[in-house]
């Protein structure tokens, strides 16, 4: 198993952070740009979470993630007729994956998505936005998402609900781990130059300490997130190491979440601040899918 990024990997990457920087209009320019592929097979499972892990320091609203799983699936899985009407450059795609009382709920991109994949059972249903009755919902972080009820659709044929639960959730770990390592970079920062009792902060033993798991954590993040993107991308059985993923990612994004904001003392609880978006994107991307526990559950049963 080799770690090293790929060339393609570095560059995506490094495009994506450039774009995120410089763009009122992220998602457009990252379609404009070829960030977000003509053809959704373009790019691997390990160049899709280098952009996310860019789109997750950067905490962008950019709704790549779900558009690139359900691209994914149809080019893979979908008719001739699903493929042509729905896999044009910058068509905004989601997916509903979780369910409660019947009604498919916190859907992401659900005011931009022009067509949804819907796991219903062992199928998955593709279906217009237009065929809905969507009501939109405000998620934990300020992001978007909505709830709608869905019992018909087109079938895509050979696709099941865990190939898109596998890979959203690979794609919410890659997102943790560039929430959390921008976290604790500006966290590091601040304790570096926030002055008490004459000394900056960061050299109390208890703060330096503190910071130190969190490094440690995000180490984990990241060792765990490209163990189950290799196994992914070289079609081996990834269950167990994407549930380990995900477990590391809400775990220890947990505690890097909560470091950020208590180095920060008052300034980390402020609403406005950067540092509470990052605490908030941590929170949501910790539960979506299945926080520790859930994934413990996914790991006992993958083993």
């Amino acid at each position: 198993m080799d770690f090293t990024l790929t060339e393609a990997q570095r560059e995506l990457a490094a495009l994506t952070r450039k774009i995120l920087d410089s763009s009122d209009t992220p998602w457009l320019d990252l379609v404009k740009s070829g960030v977000v592929p003509e053809q959704p097979d373009e790019f691997g499972v390990l160049e899709q979470c280098s952009v996310l892990v860019e789109l997750g320091r950067a905490v962008s609203p950019a709704p790549y993630l779900p558009t690139m799983v359900a691209a994914g699936a149809l080019a893979e899985f979908g008719t001739p007729e699903q493929r042509d009407r729905w896999l044009t450059p910058g068509t905004v795609l989601s997916v509903a994956l979780q369910e409660a009382e019947g009604v498919l709920t916190t859907v992401p991109f659900a005011a931009e998505a022009a067509a949804f994949l819907v796991a219903r059972g062992d199928q998955v249903l593709l279906v217009a936005a237009e065929d809905l009755e969507i009501t939109s919902q405000e998620l934990v972080d300020g992001s978007q998402a909505g709830t709608f009820a869905c019992t018909d659709g087109e079938v895509v044929p050979g696709l099941h609900p865990d190939w898109l639960i596998t890979r959203y959730t690979l794609g919410l770990c890659a997102f943790q781990l560039g929430i959390t390592e921008r976290a604790l970079e500006l966290t590091a920062e601040y304790a570096r130059t926030r002055v008490q009792f004459e000394r900056p902060i960061g050299s109390f033993q208890a703060v330096a300490q503190r910071l130190a798991d969190a490094y440690i954590d995000v180490a984990a993040i990241r060792l765990t997130l490209w163990q189950a993107a290799w196994r992914l991308s070289e079609g081996l059985d990834a269950d167990a190491e994407v549930a380990t993923a995900k477990f590391w990612a809400a775990d220890a994004g947990h505690r890097v979440a909560h470091t950020t904001v208590h180095v920060h003392g008052g300034t980390g609880i402020d609403m406005s601040h950067d540092v509470h978006r990052y605490f908030t994107a941590a929170k949501r991307t910790e539960f979506e899918l299945g926080g520790a526990t859930a994934q413990l559950l996914k790991l006992s049963a993958a083993l």
